[in-house]
Parts: C-alpha cells; structure tokens; sequence
C-alpha cells in the first residue's frame, strides 16, 4: 500500500509537536518509523520487477540447460529413435510460440518497459520452442528412465545434486573441496575398480588425499617458503629421471633419440629454474637485487617452454611428460610456496586419472584396453575412434568441472588472487610495472587449468569420445551452477558480500567460455608438434 501524502504531512507534524512538547524520544521513534517506511518504499521501487525479470531469467537458464540435456541424448546416445518430424505440427508449435512472443511484447509495450527488458523476457521462448520440438526425444527419455529402478534414479539423482552442492559451497569456503577429493578418493572402492588395479587405486587414493590437504592450508602469499619451492623442482627432477630413464630402456617405434634431446633440455630447464627461483630470493634477501643472468634464464625459459613441448612426440604418455616440464619449469620460477608442490600432486593425480578412466572403460566393457605407448594426441581429430555416450561419461564431465575449481582454489581464492605477492615475479623482474606484473599473475594462475585441461583431452582420448560431447555436458554442470549463483546474488549487505556475490555469478557465467579456450588451447598443446629436425635435415641435404 502506498504511503499517501496526507499520511507522510501527519507524521511530519506530529514530529513537530513532539518537538515542541520537548517530548524528544517519541520524535526520535516516530522519526525512525518514518525512515523504515521510507527504506521500505525505496527498496520497493527498486524491486518491483525482481520477481518478474528472475523468473524470466531463471525459465531462460533452465530452457537452455534442458535443450542442451536434449541434443546429448539425441546425437550422442543410443537411448532415442528416429522419428519423421510433422510438418503441420511444427508450423502449428512454431505459430503459438510466436503468437506468445507477441503477447509478451505488447504486453512489455503497454508498460513502457526499457528494451532489456524484452531480451530477458522474449528470450525464453525461442529456447522453449526449441525444448518442446523435441517432445519424441523426452518422451524415449521418459521411457528408459522408467525402466531403471526407482532406487537407481533417486541415487543418481542425489549423487548430482551433492556434486553440484559441494562445487558451489567451494566458491565459499575452500575446506569443501577437501570434501569432494575424499569422496574421489574412495571413488576406485565404491565402483569396484580397486579389484582389478589394487596399486593404481591405492595410488589415487593417496594422492586424492594429498591434494585435499591444499585447500586446508593458508591462501598463498602470506609469507614465501622458498624451500618448499626448491623440493618441488627437486622432486620434479626426480620423476623426470624416472621417467626419461624408461623411455630411454623403451626401444621401439615410439621412442626417438630427437626426442630424447627435448626431453633433456626440458629437465634442464627444471633444474635452472629451480637454481634461479633460491638464488634470486637469497639475492634479494641480501639486497643485491635481481642478477642479470638470472633474470635472462627466467625469460628464455619462460619463451622456450611452450617451443620445446610442441617439439615432443604427440604419443599419450611422452606428451604428457612434455606438458609437466614445460608448465612445471615457468610455474616454478612464478612460486613462492607450496603452490609448486600443489600443482607437482595435481599433475599426479592427473595422471592416475586418465589411467584410471581407462580401467574404468575397461570396467564396463565399452572398449579394449589399449596401451598408452599406442595411444596418440592425434586421435582426437578422428572421428571414428569416437563412441557413444555411457551415464559413466556425466561423472567424467564432473571430476573435469571440480578439478577445475579445484586448480583455481586449492591454492588461493578470489581475494589472494586481487592481492597477490609481488615475489612471486622477482625472478622476472622487481621494478614495479602493474601490466607486466599482471600477465604474469595470469599466467601462473592459468597453468593448472591448463594441465587440468590437457589431462582432460587425454581421458577423451582413452575413452574415445569427443570434445563436443563431454563439452556439452561440461556445460549442463557449469548452466546448473550458474542458476544457482543467481539467486545468491545479494544487493543488501557490506560492499564485500555484495562484490563477492557479484563476482562469484559472473565468475561461473564466465567458466563456460573460459574452459572452451582452455579446450583449445590443450588441444593445440596436445595434438600439434613442431617438425623442425626434419626442416633442417632437408635443408642441409
């Protein structure tokens, strides 16, 4: 009800009197109800259409999640039939979803609406004709969910919407992805895995587990631990040696003496950034500044690094080795603490992942368990390695989404992201300059989302599928998130909760089109290689 001017003139006057009777307290309430009301008609006007315009928004999102949910059964499973499309009936559909359109745009007219207003009203319903066309798709959908037990549904159900929970509780509080990666960690026990690989399970587990403890520690930045810095790129030197001493007794098709080199040169390049990340800070330590050399080996290797890996072969593993020295020998030179041996685990379990989703494949009996010597980047471009769909590939899509969040979170947040610590560029440069100092905190935040990506491409790879169809249901997860960071936007609160809020929705409307760049740039780090030995062979003969 509004409040009417005879009313606000009444209150005013008893002000007034109360003023003059000297009755001061009575003033002050009545001064204090007017104000409530006063707040309470601002905070009307501003929200009049809040209701309408979320309801519009939300029948958007939730639209376009289920269109998406469509066009995945319907072209990449086997769960739909073909069935001739009605020509008189889709005129017909398409007739009424247009007669409504027209409504709601006479309706917006009449009101004198701002034009915003029509695209987030007039929106849903190209969306909706698009859901409701495919009525024959729901329908088989409807028919083989019915055929599973009800058990079955309501726990898959429940399952989701705990994934889902936990991804959106990490954006709050970091301690919920130490959660999630102790459910991850029992994943090999609850689907029987463990049975046929007891020592990759027992692997998994373990650094499941190890990589929970990231998200309990303090965000990074606090205070520099050079040390822990150093054992990172020493451990790294470790696994590298491991490494290049079996590819090396690996004598085959698949090894070269070439690629041998770019191996060396990449543990090379771990072992200098490694010298350069405790010189540089005992250095500056000492107020010597930053040495020269140092600096010059810190911006080779930063160029150099991309160069060598698209020099190794594109075979699974030797790839995968490539991409852990290249992203390993920068993000060591750009930390200042633990956040090196966050991504030395990371990169771990990674590994053990797409190991693990072979077996798991292999669990179903959906493929032929390949060797990984065999198994080719190149692959990903050939589209009939690809199969269909399984319900198994919607938790592969989930573990791809929260490694995500977990590479973006394990090691910090949004705050520490906004205040970060200048040492961790001192290997690059120390006099202060915001735009080169920015890229550089871009791109160390960047590389775990990239070894997570690449990591993704390669479980594409072992469980032949494509891109587009793990993308699309990447996708559904992020849509779903999104909706649920849309009714948590607050605009009541300190500046904090409201930026905050913001910036969380913004962040997951965004996550969308930042995991398909990362999609694109692992496929160029994965499937992509440089001939240049063969360039200079030919040009010498």
């Amino acid at each position: 009800r509004p409040l009417l001017d005879s009313e606000q003139i009444n209150f005013l006057k008893k002000i007034r009197l109360y003023i003059q009777q000297q009755k001061y307290n009575e003033a002050v309430s009545l001064c204090k109800t007017l104000i409530n009301l006063a707040l309470e008609g601002l905070s009307y006007y501003h929200t009049y259409d809040r209701l309408f315009l979320g309801l519009s928004i939300a029948m958007g999102f939730v639209g376009w999640t289920t269109y998406v949910v469509l066009v995945i059964i319907k072209t990449h499973t086997n769960l739909t039939k073909t069935i001739p499309t009605n020509n008189k009936e889709s005129a017909g559909l398409f007739c009424s979803f247009a007669f409504a359109g027209m409504i709601i745009a006479f309706l917006l007219l009449i009101q004198r609406c701002p034009w915003t207003y029509y695209i987030y009203c007039l929106l849903p319903v190209p969306v909706w004709y698009a859901v409701v066309r495919e009525v024959p798709v729901i329908q088989d959908l409807a028919t083989n969910v019915l055929s599973l037990r009800i058990s079955q549904s309501i726990g898959f159900l429940l399952v989701c919407i705990l994934g889902i929970e936990i991804l959106v509780f990490s954006f709050f509080y970091r301690s919920a992805l130490f959660v999630g990666l102790l459910v991850f960690a029992g994943w090999p026990v609850m689907t029987q895995l463990w049975v046929q690989e007891k020592t990759r399970a027992l692997i998994w587990t373990l650094l499941c587990v190890l990589l929970a403890l990231f998200p309990l520690m303090p965000v990074v930045g606090r205070e520099p631990n050079i040390p822990l810095v150093i054992a990172a790129g020493l451990l790294t030197l470790l696994i590298s040696c491991f490494s290049l001493a079996s590819l090396w007794r690996c004598k085959n098709k698949y090894r070269n003496n070439e690629d041998l080199k770019v191996y060396f040169y990449q543990i090379l390049s771990i072992a200098l950034s490694t010298y350069v990340v405790s010189s540089t800070h005992d250095s500056l330590k000492n107020k010597l500044g930053l040495p020269v050399l140092n600096q010059i080996i810190s911006w080779t290797t930063l160029v150099s690094s991309p160069v060598l890996l698209l020099l190794s072969p594109t075979f699974l593993f030797q790839r995968l080795f490539s991409i852990l020295l290249s992203l390993m020998s920068t993000y060591l030179l750009l930390s200042t603490g633990y956040e090196a041996l966050f991504l030395l685990v990371l990169f771990g379990l990674m590994f053990v992942w797409i190991n693990m989703e072979q077996e798991a494949l292999q669990h179903y009996g959906l493929s032929l368990k390949p060797k990984h010597a065999v198994l080719n980047f190149a692959w990903a471009m050939d589209i009939t390695q690809f199969r269909q769909l399984h319900l198994d590939d919607v938790r592969r899509s989930f573990f791809f989404v929260f490694f995500i969040v977990t590479a973006f979170f394990g090691t910090g947040n949004i705050a520490s992201v906004n205040s970060f610590d200048p040492a961790s560029v001192y290997c690059f440069l120390t006099v202060f300059s915001p735009f080169m100092m920015g890229g550089l905190l871009v791109l160390k935040v960047v590389i775990p989302f990239v070894l997570v990506s690449c990591a993704f491409e390669a479980v594409q790879v072992t469980t032949q599928l494509s891109s587009k169809s793990l993308f699309l249901i990447v996708l559904v997860i992020s849509d779903i998130m999104a909706l649920h960071f849309f009714f948590l936007v607050k605009d009541y609160g300190s500046w904090l909760d409201i930026g905050t809020s913001i910036s969380h929705y913004v962040l997951v409307m965004s996550l969308t089109i930042f995991m398909m760049l990362m999609n694109g740039l692992a496929q160029l780090l994965t499937t992509q290689r440089l001939e240049l030995s063969r360039r200079i062979k030919h040009h010498s003969v």
